[in-house]
């Protein structure tokens, strides 16, 4: 389909849509294209700028769509991380001495959160201890 802006011999603006160039000339020649305003028939194509899809358009595009897709995943992680931050223990610093009770039934099972170190982590990994980092997101998520 082609979009054309036309005018009337009394300056009304509308636009029309074609299935091809030769459709407008073919239409305007039967008289059967007339101004929607005044019913005029002296029908003329304004100027225009084509819409052209350019790889830039295509690519801002994709952006805003992978935008919308980010900030759309960034908020269901973060109810995700507000409900395990809800439905455990913070136990601080104390989080690998904590696991280990847990693991090696020294302590009641429960879900808990805290800090540890990377070597903390990765030893606590090495003995079996079932683990996940939690991401620290922005506030400004929504």
């Amino acid at each position: 389909m082609i979009r054309y802006s036309l005018s009337c011999d009394n300056a009304h603006e509308f636009e029309g849509w074609f299935s091809e160039s030769a459709d407008f000339d073919r239409q305007v020649a039967s008289g059967f294209l007339t101004c929607p305003v005044c019913n005029s028939a002296t029908i003329s194509k304004l100027l225009m700028a084509p819409s052209v899809s350019t790889a830039r358009k295509k690519d801002e595009m994709q952006t805003l769509a992978m935008d919308a897709a980010r900030k759309e995943a960034l908020v269901k992680l973060k109810e995700a991380v507000e409900t395990i931050r809800s439905n455990a223990e913070d136990v601080g610093t104390k989080f690998p001495e904590e696991a280990r009770k847990i693991h090696y039934g020294e302590a009641d099972a429960r879900g808990i959160i805290g800090r540890a170190t990377p070597d903390e982590a990765q030893a606590l990994v090495e003995e079996g201890i079932e683990i996940a980092a939690i991401p620290v997101l922005p506030d400004d998520i929504n």
